[in-house]
């Protein structure tokens, strides 16, 4: 499992040309989803997730997490997180999860992450062709890959 996860002013998903959610200071997070994924991948992401300090205190410095602050979520499946580029020019997908394996550990992360967090997740449609727009806050961008934990 790969997230990107990216620290926001603000952040939106449109599907169709229409807002399907919206938020303020918090984080974007990007997921990717592969074959080998379980839900201790997903307890150890949710878990590391929720207490990253990448919040500024009072001195403005990076300690605060998103479990102790007011930040709101945006997740968004995103299978290229898993694009191999070895060969060629054209990116292969092959270690992507196919959308049956792919959706129900994208919901258990949903309800893992609102669980650590105590806060509603807000998503994009798993599958559907979305636009992103975001106001990356520092800027603030940390990609964290479950298969290298060591």
């Amino acid at each position: 499992m790969r997230a990107v996860i990216q620290r926001v002013s603000e952040a939106s998903v449109s599907i169709d040309g229409k807002v399907k959610s919206s938020i303020g200071k918090g984080i974007l997070i990007f997921l990717g989803i592969e074959d080998s994924d379980t839900e201790e991948d997903i307890d150890w992401l949710c878990a590391k997730i929720s207490k990253l300090r990448i919040f500024p205190d009072e001195n403005g410095s990076m300690n605060i997490s998103l479990e102790d602050s007011a930040g709101e979520i945006l997740l968004i499946s995103q299978f290229t997180l898993h694009a191999s580029v070895k060969k060629g020019n054209r990116p292969s997908f092959i270690r992507a999860a196919r959308p049956e394996t792919a959706i129900p550990l994208y919901e258990k992360f949903i309800g893992k992450l609102e669980a650590y967090t105590s806060n509603k997740v807000h998503t994009g449609e798993f599958g559907a062709d979305m636009k992103v727009s975001l106001v990356n806050d520092g800027p603030v961008t940390i990609w964290i890959d479950t298969k290298n934990r060591e």
